[in-house]
């Protein structure tokens, strides 16, 4: 070995750094900057600086430990005969047969035994409040919470909106851990974020990755869609690489400062585990919805009551603009939100509320932060010219009242009914019944051949004794529903099941 050699060229080494380091403050180029380019909510394209020492690789660890003890364990208990029916006949929801799934620890259907699913949930109030997807807690027949620190609550079902799968439940607790909620309009595309969840039964797991792409639609319902039934869903996902498996549904998506982001709920895979995706239901869909189960139990949708797609090439040419931009108006509703505002067809809606939209998940995700009666700003432009509407939102039955309960049960099945008089009930030797007095387009003209007239006496097994016991028991239902009940003059009795 020759150290003499050795040590002159480290020397050398060190003289020339020492050397690149002064060379590189006099000129201030150890503080260069990195262009960035970010599409404001004007949708102006804003160039900003970012310092050379943001781009560095980031720091986990405060994020980590701000979230991780917001999130819970939740563990759905099942009764073995509902077993078969979640999900139709799949535990997972079809995970298998989709390359695009909600994904969570679903019950084994072989068992005869009661199952118990398992995914995941996040606290956002001090005294109970934890949000979750739908799917995770749909006909569950109990619910438990298992904190970060061991301790184990019952919990209670306070609403659920299967359109953007999420839920609200509670527990009776206080002083817990919450989450903090990020603005999701602000995250970028290459922002690092983590997923804190139980995948596979494991506590308190938290991945890293980067926000992949924004306003992500990837058709989760279309299955639903081609059995007939309406697709009112909202699809505007946060697509990201944080690796996250079988027990993340409804976990965190969180920013490096542990704000929560969005709620992991389905993934992009052929086998059903990981394979590279994942999609998050972003923070200010959650929050909006959230925060309407826990005052209305129902999520107030607003609605702008137009057919919209995405622009392509041959769209934008027809339209007289020289690329893809804005969101294309196939048709609008009559005595609509948009319609009363004076939308028409071949319109191209540009922004929502000086937001940018350049997409249709992007447009409904807009949309959907907002409730009948709002007022929102929609920016179009018809014929090479810019118009701006106000536009006051209605809910889906077209009115801009806030939707309750038994409007949006009886809305969703597209009935009318009313309790049996005494005559009727005496007449039929029945204890109590509701009769179907009018059908209209919902679940049960499109999954059944009932027909009006019917008289239900009960729904999977509970009896129904009037109209309040009928919204009662529904309004608690997702998934699959077995009716029962009779037609007037005819002794047999009849079953129907349709999907909540």
């Amino acid at each position: 070995m020759n150290f003499k050699r050795n040590g002159t060229t480290a020397l050398v080494a060190f003289i020339s750094a020492i050397a690149a380091v002064v060379v590189l403050n006099y000129f201030g180029l150890n503080k260069q900057t990195v262009n960035i380019l970010e599409q404001t909510p004007q949708g102006k394209l804003a160039a900003y600086m970012v310092p050379r020492s943001e781009t560095q690789p980031i720091d986990f660890r405060y994020g980590a430990a701000a979230s991780t003890p917001c999130v819970v364990h939740i563990k759905s208990t099942y009764k073995q005969q509902k077993t078969a029916l979640k999900n139709g006949q799949d535990p997972f929801g079809g995970l298998f047969g989709n390359q695009f799934q909600f994904f969570f620890h679903g019950p084994n259907p072989y068992q005869q035994q009661p199952e118990v699913a398992s995914g995941s949930g996040v606290i956002v109030s001090k005294d109970g409040y934890i949000v979750t997807n739908n799917h995770v807690v749909e006909d569950a027949d109990e619910v438990e919470v298992v904190l970060s620190n061991n301790k184990t609550y019952k919990a209670k079902v306070i609403g659920k909106d299967p359109d953007t799968d999420i839920a609200l439940v509670k527990i009776e607790g206080s002083n817990l851990p919450s989450i903090e909620f990020a603005n999701s309009d602000s995250v970028l595309v290459g922002e690092w974020v983590l997923a804190v969840g139980n995948p596979f039964n494991l506590s308190s797991t938290v991945t890293a990755g980067i926000v992949s792409a924004k306003g992500r639609n990837i058709n989760l319902h279309d299955e639903d869609v081609a059995k007939g039934s309406s697709n009112t869903s909202i699809e505007s996902f946060i697509q990201t690489d944080a690796a996250v498996n079988p027990g993340n549904s409804g976990g965190a998506l969180v920013n490096v400062s542990g704000q929560l982001v969005g709620i992991n709920t389905a993934i992009a895979s052929p086998t059903g585990s990981y394979a590279g995706y994942s999609f998050a239901v972003p923070s200010n869909i959650v929050k909006k919805v959230i925060f309407d189960l826990e005052k209305f139990g129902v999520s107030q949708r607003g609605f702008l009551g137009v057919t919209i797609r995405t622009m392509d090439d041959e769209t934008a040419k027809t339209a007289g603009f020289d690329r893809p931009y804005g969101v294309y108006v196939d048709g609008v509703n009559k005595g609509s939100a948009g319609d009363e505002a004076g939308l028409k067809n071949k319109d191209v809606i540009t922004k929502i509320n000086g937001f940018a939209v350049n997409s249709s998940p992007e447009l409904q995700e807009q949309v959907a932060q907002y409730r009948p009666g709002d007022k929102i700003s929609v920016e179009f432009i018809r014929n090479g010219e810019s118009h701006t509407a106000t536009v006051t939102l209605k809910n889906k039955y077209n009115t801009t009242a806030s939707v309750d309960n038994t409007q949006d049960v009886l809305g969703t099945l597209g009935v009318k009914v009313e309790n049996l008089s005494a005559n009727e009930l005496r007449a039929m030797g029945l204890n109590g019944g509701v009769k179907i007095t009018d059908l209209q387009k919902g679940r049960l003209s499109e999954f059944t051949d009932i027909k009006k007239g019917f008289i239900i006496t009960q729904i999977d097994d509970q009896a129904v004794n009037n109209v309040q016991d009928f919204v009662n028991i529904l309004k608690e239902k997702s998934g699959k529903v077995l009716v029962e009940g009779i037609y007037p003059n005819r002794p047999a009795s009849y079953l129907y099941a349709f999907k909540m």
